[in-house]
């Protein structure tokens, strides 16, 4: 039996302006992965997925335990499962193996801890292990981001780089990847709202308001540029607990974009309050994470806060150059 995983992922800095050509900063989050394990069977190939992905829901697929079953064959064409496992096969120039490929992922579903390009990318890696071919990070990721466009429509690329390459990266679309060193470790409490919110529409709304006033959006962009590039410098400088500052300056400009929400409102100044130096919400908006910078004396504090004040769950992460 064959087994890969992919880390989730979170945004630092720059999310939604990425789309428009600024820079945004992300980071591996290990504590959540999906794993996916591919095992020789008599039958054509067969999807076996927990009820945490939302694939199974659209089918009369048989249930086994906890667990869905779904032949490969009857998936649609456009279904992000079918579409990777696809790619994957017409790259390698293989028809698709007699086997059972299991899916098991810990990342909630739309939640901005990217989910789909993980799934993605333990299937791309697995795949590659069962039929002995030797992908490197930059061709797994280029056929994540081909499934990326069914997930987020227009996607910025940036998930489905730092899971594939598994690093810190410094992205800007359209130019090449960067991955960076991060001086002096520094941690994050990642708090979930429990809303999902799928970035596709988040994102097609941010759009159809930057077509409506675009110079207003622009300037909203740049803020957001100027900002991951400062936090990058902070970063490879060893200065991480100066963060905080840009967390809140760049969520207030989320907020202008429109992609924040009450709840996710809510959980940042609570973190604040309970002296996390900064807080800002993470990915798409509309529900899903939001994040806080904390340290080892008040992560604590700041993760009883987070609670009281509606997170369904909060998980601290350490960032550091290799995840």
């Amino acid at each position: 039996m064959i087994s890969e995983t992919a880390s989730g992922k979170i945004i630092l800095f720059g999310e939604h302006a990425v789309v428009y050509q600024r820079p945004a900063i992300a980071v591996p989050v290990s504590q959540v992965q999906a794993r996916v394990t591919i095992k020789k069977s008599k039958q054509p190939l067969t999807i076996q997925t927990s009820e945490v992905l939302p694939t199974p829901l659209r089918y009369g697929a048989l249930r086994e335990n906890s667990e869905v079953l779904i032949s490969y064959a009857d998936l649609r064409d456009d279904d992000p499962l079918k579409a990777i496992i696809q790619l994957t096969l017409r790259s390698f120039k293989v028809t698709p193996p007699h086997a059972t490929l299991t899916i098991h992922s810990t990342i909630p579903i739309a939640s901005g801890l990217g989910s789909g390009a993980a799934v993605s990318t333990a299937i791309v890696r697995a795949l590659a292990q069962y039929f002995k071919r030797d992908l490197d990070s930059a061709a797994i990721s280029s056929l994540v981001y081909e499934v990326e466009k069914i997930h987020h429509g227009t996607p910025s690329g940036i998930d489905n780089t730092v899971i594939a390459y598994g690093k810190p990266v410094y992205f800007v679309r359209g130019q090449p990847i960067e991955t960076f060193n991060v001086a002096r470790p520094f941690r994050l409490a990642i708090a979930d709202t429990g809303i999902q919110s799928p970035t596709k529409i988040a994102v097609g709304d941010v759009r159809a308001a930057w077509e409506a006033d675009k110079d207003r959006h622009e300037k909203i962009f740049d803020g957001c540029g100027a900002i991951t590039q400062q936090a990058r410098k902070l970063i490879e400088d060893g200065q991480p607990d100066q963060l905080g500052s840009l967390m809140n300056e760049n969520h207030k400009l989320l907020r202008e974009m429109g992609v924040s929400c009450p709840e996710l409102d809510d959980l940042v100044d609570a973190a604040t309050r309970a002296g996390a130096s900064g807080a800002k919400l993470s990915g798409g908006g509309r529900g899903g994470n939001m994040i806080a910078l904390v340290n080892e004396a008040n992560e604590g504090e700041v993760r009883e806060a987070l609670m009281g004040a509606g997170a369904k769950q909060v998980i601290i992460t350490t960032v550091t150059s290799d995840q």
